[in-house]
C-alpha cells in the first residue's frame, strides 16, 4: 500500500509538472514576435491576413510587434474612448490598405510598418478636433491622411536608407502639422483646439500632489497613444510586458526620467499629472535602451540619458 501510494504521490507531481510546463509553453507562445502567427495565416483568407498585420502596425506605436500586443492595445483604446478606437482602427487599416494596393515590400506590410504612422494620424486628428466624438466628417481627412503616410514612408526610406536610418514617424509628424496648418480653430469642417491652451502662458503653482505625479508617470504610457485614463493605460503597459518585459521596464523608467526633468525644469503641473511630460521619453527610453541597441550598462545609461 505505501508502495503504491509513493508511486501516486509520484505520478500526481509528474501530471503536475506537465500541466505547467503546458501552460508556461502556451505564455510563451504569445510572448515575442509570434512569427508562428505569420506562418499559420500565410495561406488563410485575405481578411485575417489584414487583420494581423493591422495589430502589428498597432503594437509598433509602441516599437513591439506582436499580433496580441496590438489586440490588447486596441482593446485599451475603445475602453478608453470608443471614438478614438474607432479612428485608430480606420487608421490603421487606411494605411496597410494603401500600403497593399500600392505594391509595398511584402515584408514591411506584414510586419505592420506601414500600419503605426495612419494610426497616430487618426488619433491625434481625433484629439485636436474640436468638434467633439462622432463628428463623422473627420473620417475624411484621417482614411486620406493616414493613406499619405504610407506615400510619406516610401519616398523618405530611399532617402534615410543610404545612412541606414529608420524613416520611423517622420510621415506622421508630416501629416500632422500639415493638417493644423491647413485647418485651424474657426474651421467650418475640421476645427481643432488652438495649439496653445489658454492659461497656458500663466504663472505656474508651487503647490504639487505627489500621487498624481506618480499617477503621470503611469499616464506617460498611455500617452503615447494618446490615452489620459489610467487603467487602459496600464492595459497598455501590459501589452509592452507580454512582448517584452525589458522593454516595458524602460518605458517605465522612459515616463519617470522624462516626468522628473519637466519637474525639474517647473512645466505645467497639468502636463506632469496627465502624462504629457512622459510619453516622450518613455518613448526614447525603449527605442535605446530596448530595440535599437544590444542591451548592456552602458546602452541602459544611454537610454535614462534620451528619456530625459
Amino acid at each position: 500500500m505505501w508502495i503504491d501510494t509513493k508511486a501516486d504521490v509520484e505520478e500526481n507531481s509528474r501530471t503536475r509538472a506537465s500541466r505547467s510546463q503546458r501552460v508556461m509553453s502556451g505564455l510563451l507562445l504569445c510572448t515575442g514576435d509570434m512569427k508562428h502567427v505569420d506562418k499559420y495565416m500565410h495561406d488563410k483568407q485575405f481578411v485575417l491576413q489584414l487583420a494581423v498585420w493591422g495589430l502589428r502596425g498597432v503594437a509598433r506605436v509602441i516599437l513591439a510587434n506582436n499580433p496580441l500586443s496590438g489586440a490588447l492595445i486596441l482593446a485599451a483604446l475603445f475602453w478608453d474612448s470608443p471614438w478614438q478606437g474607432l479612428l485608430g482602427t480606420l487608421g490603421v487599416l487606411a494605411s496597410t490598405l494603401t500600403a497593399v494596393i500600392i505594391g509595398q515590400d511584402s515584408a514591411e506590410v506584414e510586419g505592420g510598418l506601414h500600419g503605426f504612422n495612419g494610426m497616430l494620424v487618426s488619433l491625434l486628428m481625433g484629439v485636436f478636433s474640436s468638434a467633439g466624438p462622432w463628428y463623422w466628417w473627420l473620417l475624411l481627412p484621417v482614411c486620406f491622411g493616414s493613406a499619405m503616410c504610407v506615400f510619406l514612408f516610401s519616398g523618405l526610406s530611399s532617402v534615410l536608407d543610404r545612412w541606414d536610418l529608420p524613416v520611423s514617424v517622420f510621415p506622421f509628424n508630416t501629416i500632422i502639422v500639415l493638417y493644423l496648418l491647413c485647418t485651424g480653430p474657426d474651421n467650418p469642417y475640421f476645427p481643432h483646439h488652438p495649439a496653445a491652451p489658454p492659461g497656458m502662458t500663466d504663472h505656474n503653482g508651487t503647490e504639487l500632489i505627489a500621487v498624481e505625479v506618480t499617477r503621470g508617470i503611469l499616464l506617460g504610457v498611455g500617452q503615447i497613444f494618446a490615452c489620459g485614463a489610467l487603467w487602459p493605460s496600464l492595459l497598455i503597459l501590459g501589452a509592452v510586458l507580454l512582448y517584452s518585459p525589458l522593454l516595458a521596464a524602460h518605458a517605465l523608467l522612459g515616463s519617470a526620467v522624462g516626468t522628473m526633468a519637466g519637474l525639474s525644469m517647473a512645466v505645467r503641473h497639468e502636463s506632469l499629472y496627465s502624462g504629457l511630460s512622459g510619453f516622450n521619453g518613455s518613448l526614447g527610453c525603449m527605442a535605446v535602451g530596448g530595440l535599437f541597441f544590444t542591451f548592456s550598462w552602458r546602452t541602459h545609461l544611454f537610454a535614462i540619458a534620451s528619456g530625459c
